[in-house]
């Protein structure tokens, strides 16, 4: 096929010599005057003209009439598969000129007859037929094969990464694709068995070398990944491969047995797709039956994790879903895509902010949740250390509020979201939620000890960066890149655990429906990603060489920022759960009537916008609250 290619990009680009166009021209010219000759003859009663001389006078007439007019009116320049309307008149002139020349000829040598007239008439119709009929001949055959070279250039000529069933499938699926033609399959080992699957070419490649060799031969416009895990898995090998050839990288959507033949859609590579890990395993059998039919909420549903929390929460048939956030714009967007995609899921948005407590009696008492999902929070840790009071109201009394109305209203569970910055914190934001941590789980402790009552469990869920969050260093990095850069890394060995979005949630509802209460749940994050590392990948991801094309800009360390994060899960500090990717951690415990008293004091100080004695009361609170590059230093 890629032949086939190369030729008809070769006859497309090429044009056939001028003197070899006066050559067909004359061809067909001296062909009618054969026919033209010849039908006289066969229809005549008898030779009315002596064969031979009168023959051979008006062929010769006709060769040097037809190239005598094809030399003086240039028709040979002009492009046969270019010809326009007035590219025609020259051919109209030239077999006007041929008749005439015929006519003159005969009344010379004495042979003129009314027939011979009807003759000269008739070959030049038939002449200026045929040029004309041979160039529009031409034309369509050209169009033709126009199309047909876009038909085979806009196909895409894909390498299938791996040779499962799901790799057949995708196969089936594509066999009548006008958009994608597979041309064969790509085996991780050497070890693959079969060197033919589905009548294709199983490859497999060990060098660069060796893969822009097949990409030439192949005419190769993308691998296509079926499985996400595999992209992590070859980020080192064959995703840089395509990425030195200019090949793209191609994910395709999962594919279920029941799925329709509805065309597929394959989205590009992202960053994202080589920071995953293998593919969560959660007992959906035990989550669906916890939330199904049941009334939940989800405070600061409209954010990056709020919003996945809703979109899983959706596909499980709850009751009814209480869209709580401030953000009107944000609860719009979501709004409007949950009704597309759940058009049967009874859903409520409500614009509140969980620092208003009359707000939040108001839709605890209409909706009466029996779960709540608690991600409201301020994030973004240079931000908050300059903004430390309205930190503390939103992340700590916000917090406080939830958890007081959950026991009040008598909600089943309450979910709280948590982050790795709370796990010795360096800012203030850390600690807001470190501080809201000690109050939800104190709280659930004091009501398991009676001292409180209520019937409410309570769950914290604690994990690190989330990759794609609103504001987060990839959608940063995105911009940049589209601006042309340079892409600002604060220090070169900063290094950040990451999760993806869906991740994050599902290991939020697997740690929901765990047999433990009052425990803060945290998540193994697997490695950490040096964020230098990650700008220059997603600058080469683009097509850019990075510090060539797009440069790498270290700005220092922001206020409260740490050069690390902290290990969340290891075997030192947390103790196992039946989950192998969720784990407990150690805390010390903490009096819920202390950290009553302590949290009312921070409030106070914090709505009077008093930080010194804020900061201060939160440091006592929280002693492992060491700032880090922060005006709040001195107070350590």
């Amino acid at each position: 096929m890629s032949f086939l290619k190369r030729q008809l990009e070769r006859f497309r680009s090429s044009y056939l010599s001028v003197w070899v166009v006066l050559a067909i021209d004359v061809v067909i010219s001296m062909a009618c005057t054969f026919f033209v000759l010849g039908a006289a003859n066969m229809m005549a009663e008898s030779t009315i003209y002596a064969w031979e001389w009168f023959a051979f006078d008006w062929l010769l007439t006709a060769l040097l009439s037809s190239l005598l007019a094809f030399l003086v009116l240039r028709t040979h320049y002009v492009i046969v598969r270019h010809t326009t309307l007035r590219d025609l008149v020259k051919f109209l002139l030239v077999a006007i000129f041929k008749g005439f020349s015929l006519a003159l000829v005969v009344r010379l040598i004495g042979k003129s007859t009314q027939a011979s007239d009807m003759m000269a008439f008739l070959d030049a119709l038939v002449t200026l037929i045929a040029l004309v009929g041979y160039r529009v001949l031409v034309i369509r055959i050209y169009d033709l094969y126009k199309s047909r070279v876009r038909a085979i250039q806009s196909r895409k000529r894909l390498l299938v990464y791996g040779t499962g069933d799901k790799a057949v499938s995708i196969i089936i699926r594509l066999r009548n694709s006008p958009h994608f033609e597979v041309v064969g399959f790509i085996s991780g080992t050497l070890s693959g068995g079969h060197r033919q699957l589905m009548d294709r070419q199983v490859y497999h490649f060990t060098t660069l070398e060796q893969f822009r060799a097949e990409v030439t031969r192949l005419s190769l416009s993308a691998v296509l990944f079926v499985k996400p895990e595999d992209i992590a898995a070859e980020n080192e090998h064959l995703v840089r491969f395509c990425t030195a050839s200019g090949v793209k990288v191609l994910v395709a959507p999962q594919i279920s047995d029941s799925s329709d033949q509805q065309a597929l859609t394959f989205r590009k590579l992202r960053i994202e797709d080589l920071l995953g890990r293998e593919e969560i395993s959660i007992s959906m059998e035990e989550i669906s039956a916890s939330f199904s039919g049941k009334s939940v909420m989800v405070t600061g549903a409209a954010g990056s994790i709020g919003s996945e929390i809703c979109r899983q929460l959706a596909a499980l048939d709850v009751g009814k879903l209480i869209l709580y956030d401030d953000a009107e714009t944000p609860t719009h967007d979501l709004r409007l895509e949950l009704e597309a995609r759940f058009p049967k899921l009874d859903f409520a948005p409500v614009i509140g902010d969980v620092r208003s407590e009359r707000r939040l009696d108001y839709v605890f008492n209409k909706y009466q949740p029996q779960v709540v999902f608690h991600a409201a929070a301020y994030k973004h840790v240079p931000l908050m250390e300059e903004n430390p009071c309205e930190a503390v109201l939103a992340n700590l009394g916000g917090s406080r509020l939830v958890a007081d109305k959950c026991i009040a209203y008598g909600v089943e569970k309450m979910v709280m979201i948590s982050t790795d910055k709370a796990v010795n914190p360096t800012n203030v934001m850390g600690t807001t939620k470190r501080l809201a941590e000690m109050y939800v789980q104190s709280l659930g402790l004091a009501r398991e000890a009676g001292r409180v009552q209520g019937s409410t469990h309570f769950v914290t869920t604690r994990f690190g960066n989330v990759l794609g969050s609103n504001g987060s260093v990839i959608p940063r990095f995105r911009q940049q890149i589209a601006e042309g850069g340079p892409l600002t890394v604060t220090h070169p060995d900063i290094t950040r655990y990451f999760m993806t979005i869906p991740e994050a949630c599902r290991l939020v509802m697997e740690a929901a429906v765990l047999p433990f209460d009052n425990r803060i749940f945290v998540f193994d994050m697997g490695a950490p990603v040096k964020i230098a590392d990650l700008a220059a990948r997603m600058i080469e991801l683009s097509g850019r060489i990075p510090d060539v094309d797009i440069k790498i800009k270290f700005t220092g360390l922001r206020p409260g920022e740490k050069l690390y994060e902290e290990v969340l899960s290891s075997t030192e500090n947390t103790d196992p759960t039946p989950h192998e990717r969720i784990r407990i951690a150690r805390v010390r415990p903490v009096d819920y009537e202390d950290i009553s008293v302590s949290v009312d004091e921070i409030l106070d100080a914090a709505r009077r916008y008093d930080i010194d004695a804020m900061v201060r009361l939160m440091k006592r609170t929280v002693p492992e609250w060491k700032s880090n590059n922060s005006v709040f230093e001195k107070y350590d």
